[in-house]
């Protein structure tokens, strides 16, 4: 009998503290430091991102479907927001451009330069969508979710 009140104690002490209700984590939880995390908000332009997108934008076309395409140059590029959400999130540089691909066609791009976001957070991170040729649909509907 002992052992079974104890169990239905531990259950009821288990259960009350997934009932309580939930908080937002504290400055201490935020970011295992102690200050919580440090963007200084110092992101590159624009165009400092365009040698990676038209890099990985080749590699995805020949090693996932099979394509020789490239962007062969880019124009009109433009910030279109900068730290759209606040300084409590994330820093990100928003962009556009317009890309003549190998094919001939011009297309839009959009893609976003992210503070802390490359390789095992040292560097800034790129994500990019050009407009027509998002076959896995990422950023469906036509890149939208590339913008602010």
């Amino acid at each position: 009998m002992g052992a079974r009140s104890l169990l239905a104690g531990l259950f009821a002490g288990a259960l009350a503290v997934f009932a309580a209700p939930a908080h937002s984590a504290s400055w201490l939880e935020m970011n295992f430091g102690l200050s919580g995390p440090r963007f200084d908000g110092q992101l590159p332009p624009c165009e400092a991102a365009l040698g990676t997108i038209s890099s990985r934008f080749a590699t995805k076309e020949s090693r996932f479907w099979v394509s020789d395409l490239t962007v062969v140059s880019f124009e009109q590029v433009r910030e279109t927001a900068f730290r759209p959400w606040g300084h409590d999130v994330i820093p990100r540089r928003y962009c556009s451009a317009k890309a003549l691909l190998s094919n001939g066609h011009e297309t839009k791009v959009h893609f976003w330069i992210g503070e802390d976001l490359g390789f095992a957070g040292m560097t800034w991170g790129v994500e990019w969508c050009v407009v027509g040729y998002d076959r896995n649909l990422t950023f469906a509907p036509r890149c939208k979710m590339a913008q602010p």
